[in-house]
């Protein structure tokens, strides 16, 4: 972009007075028509600066992003490359790009420019956001989630982590060329859930959970029931026209209109699903997905954070038992008859996102959980299947 000769904070903070004050007895406008504003604005040059037309056109969209969009991050949330933007306060701000993270030059004015900025961001979409209730989660418009924190949680500074959604659907083809799944590994997914083996997806922040899932969904038979239940709203199934879509929702100012993702759970067990899809279980209601798949829902998927995906069966484990009060031999029983298939995906140094294991969970021995590795990738290079096709076969098989 062209350096401005003139403080750009200064004049921007100048011209956003001057737009906001022509708008007091205006109702909110639309984006053309604030647009507009500003130009006319500009173009009077109230401070008589000798600004070329560039200079102008530069001015008006930090302007324009400043009162409507998010300000200076906001040519970040424009370019496509960017998939995720974390600002850790002012004047120290990271984006992710090609899997590897950047520091950027950007910077806000101050610490009460960014507050103003998030506050006010989260305001308009009802989420409360303040120091009563410093931490809080917003799903975009375009699909993309932001999470925001707030002094005195933050002590440096307020805290805003965007992931975005980049719009682009990876179909398994495309993924099989990125190194992502070889083509026996997709082959086999595909009779997994077209014959309804219930499976857990499972990684790190970031690995590529709901970008999976959402392919897998492209192996649903279109004529199938799917409710999806999620935190924040990301999955994107694709071909399934007969698709039920519920989202968590926050407590109000006053405490109250939580529904949480347990409750959801419960209801979509009423609303004849073929198949249950939850975007991802952290908590308490791992005991509400589990009295689901035990109750004749098979071929649901839902992720969870893990490093693998044993680790995944002890942690899964751990908060069925704190939401159901079952003793522990039942609930590895219960986690067992449940889930079929458990995926672990993982990113390494280099950004790169791969399947690192696919294993089949069997009958539990002496309370503890079998699994039988189908595949596995260490390093990101070399993919080996440890079973015969035979074997895949049947373990992918119709019930």
């Amino acid at each position: 972009m062209t350096k401005l000769r003139y403080d750009t904070e200064t004049i921007k903070e100048k011209i956003s007075h001057y737009v906001l004050d022509l708008l007091k007895d205006e109702s909110e406008p639309d984006d053309d028509r604030l647009k507009q504003i500003i130009a006319n604005v500009i173009s009077e040059d109230p401070d008589k600066l000798s600004l070329s037309l560039q200079e102008k056109r530069e001015l008006a969209l930090n302007v324009f992003n400043s009162l409507r969009r998010l300000d200076v991050i906001e040519p970040m949330m424009q370019d496509p490359q960017v998939t995720e933007i974390m600002v850790n306060g002012p004047n120290d701000i990271y984006y992710e790009k090609g899997g590897k993270l950047y520091r950027s030059e950007i910077r806000f004015k101050d610490k009460n420019s960014l507050l103003t900025l998030i506050s006010c961001f989260f305001a308009n979409s009802n989420r409360p956001l303040n120091e009563a209730n410093p931490i809080s989660d917003l799903r975009l418009p375009d699909g993309s989630r932001a999470n925001a924190v707030l002094p005195p949680v933050a002590p440096d500074g307020p805290i805003i982590t965007i992931r975005k959604f980049t719009g682009i659907r990876h179909d398994i083809a495309s993924l099989i060329r990125q190194g992502f799944v070889t083509d026996n590994m997709a082959r086999f997914l595909f009779e997994c859930v077209k014959n309804k083996k219930t499976i857990f997806l499972c990684g790190g922040t970031g690995s590529g959970k709901t970008t999976f899932l959402n392919t897998l969904s492209s192996f649903i038979p279109s004529e199938e029931r799917v409710v999806t239940i999620e935190d924040s709203a990301e999955l994107s199934l694709q071909g399934i026209t007969n698709l039920v879509r519920l989202e968590a929702r926050l407590p109000g100012p006053d405490g109250s209109g939580e529904i949480t993702i347990g409750t959801l759970i419960r209801a979509a067990l009423r609303m004849r699903p073929d198949r249950i899809i939850v975007g991802e279980v952290r908590g308490t209601e791992s005991a509400d997905m589990m009295h689901a798949l035990n109750t004749g829902h098979p071929g649901s998927m839902c992720t969870g954070h893990a490093n693998s995906c044993y680790e995944m069966l002890e942690r899964l484990t751990g908060m069925v038992m704190a939401g159901s009060g079952l003793p522990f031999e039942a609930v590895i029983t219960q986690i067992s008859m449940g889930i079929d298939i458990v995926l672990h995906i993982t990113r390494n140094r280099e950004g790169k996102r791969y399947v690192d294991e696919i294993s089949c969970l069997l009958p539990p021995e002496d309370n503890e959980y079998k699994l039988m590795t189908l595949f596995s990738n260490k390093g990101g290079e070399n993919f080996v299947q440890h079973c015969s096709d035979e074997t895949l076969y049947k373990i992918s098989s119709y019930r």
